[in-house]
């Protein structure tokens, strides 16, 4: 068995013979070989160490693996100061054709594009477009949140049980204040109760909002749509309508009840405050949220948070929403047309298109009745809200609706 110093002096004799067949000199006391032999070790270690050369592009082998740009994460590093000497550049050339594969990094509010140059929000592609789709999805994808109270349980949740949720009851969840074993019967744990307060508050809307937030991020699904318990959902068209948007992008769609941003004061801590002012989709029109941007949320919406977020802006929670994602996280209102409240007049809508829309309401409007103008074999007094004339519209064989309607 030969020790380490055996095999050094053999290294080094082979070294010398190898020299000597060279030409070269033998060193009497052996530094030279000692030199020798570490330089000639560094150099075949240089020598290994060289990285191989990657395969060119143009190569005729084969792929070891079938990928496509949607497989890649592409990270840009940047800072505020280059964002239009640098960034832009990069935007209007390689980043426009790769918009789903590269990710920013920098604040946020300075990411999207003349954000703050834009007086009102974009609009949404409308549900009857013909462009493709930018991703396939169905209504399982969706989770859709009803809020409500236990007093409306059977004033106005019965109406939409009978209805649009009967098509849909694995996508609805209703998130309300109280107890309800009829209600558990109809639709099981997707009744959850936040316990949140009855009262109609700003914290209690909050309440129920934050509870909301958490159970969609839970779920999993793609899509976050709120609506209120005064609201007629088509999903046909509500999917046709988030199918134009990746759930990965970030995407914030409704329709704002006022013509101008809201304007509102943010308390900063140490009596500081300041001005804000942003868009909101109205909550009783119901809007929708891309998973991508609900995580972005997180830090102002997740658990607790939500409530103090809205006590920062003393708003309710659709306000408050619009406040973390237009304000906050810098991302604009993506408006839509199809989306309906009870605070706008509902006689304007066609009855040509009410099959298009994506959510209806009934109530009051400047003192009178406001409803969809929408005949059929229900009259007004049979059903007050035109939900059950517009579900017969959509869905002509659901049993108790009447034979041979024509509207």
């Amino acid at each position: 068995m030969q020790n380490e110093s055996e095999v050094g002096l053999r290294s080094l004799q082979s070294l010398g013979e190898s020299e000597a067949d060279d030409g070269a000199q033998p060193e009497q006391n052996g530094k030279k070989g000692f030199s020798a032999y570490f330089s000639k070790l560094t150099r075949s270690r240089r020598e290994a160490d060289k990285p191989s050369e990657a395969s060119g592009a143009t190569t005729d082998a084969p792929p070891a693996e079938d990928i496509s740009a949607d497989d890649i994460f592409i990270a840009v590093k940047t800072t505020k100061k280059f964002h239009r000497s640098r960034l832009d550049l990069l935007l209007d050339t390689w980043i426009s054709r790769n918009m789903q594969q590269v990710c920013l990094f920098a604040p946020l509010q300075t990411l999207t594009r003349s954000r703050r140059e834009a007086d009102k929000p974009s609009e949404a592609s409308g549900a009857t477009t013909d462009t493709p789709p930018a991703e396939d999805i169905s209504a399982d994808d969706i989770f859709i949140a009803v809020k409500t109270t236990k007093k409306f349980h059977r004033s106005r949740l019965d109406l939409l049980l009978d209805t649009w949720i009967s098509r849909n009851m694995q996508q609805t969840y209703i998130f309300t204040d109280g107890e309800d074993e009829e209600l558990k019967k109809k639709i099981g744990s997707h009744a959850i109760n936040t316990n949140c307060s009855a009262a109609h508050s700003r914290q209690a809307l909050s309440c129920k909002m934050a509870v909301e937030y958490d159970k969609f991020i839970e779920a999993g699904k793609k899509w976050f749509c709120h609506v209120d318990d005064d609201n007629y959902v088509n999903m046909k068209t509500l999917v046709k309508l988030l199918s134009n948007y990746p759930h990965t992008q970030d995407m914030y769609i409704g329709k704002p009840s006022l013509d101008r941003p809201i304007e509102a004061t943010e308390r900063l801590g140490d009596n500081k405050m300041r001005p804000v002012n942003f868009w909101f989709a109205t909550g009783g029109a119901g809007f929708c949220i891309s998973r991508g941007l609900a995580l972005k949320m997180s830090p102002w919406a997740s658990g607790g948070h939500f409530m103090n977020t809205a006590e920062k802006i003393r708003l309710p929670d659709d306000c408050t929403i619009g406040y973390i994602i237009e304000s906050v996280l810098g991302v604009p209102l993506t408006r839509s047309s199809l989306f309906h409240s009870h605070l706008e007049n509902l006689q304007l809508v066609s009855k040509s298109e009410v099959h298009k829309q994506i959510t209806l309401s009934y109530g009051m409007f400047e003192n009178k009745r406001n409803i969809i103008n929408m005949k059929g074999a229900l009259s007004v007094e049979e059903d007050p809200s035109r939900f059950k004339s517009v579900h017969c519209l959509l869905y002509p064989d659901t049993p108790w609706c009447p034979p041979q309607v024509t509207y």
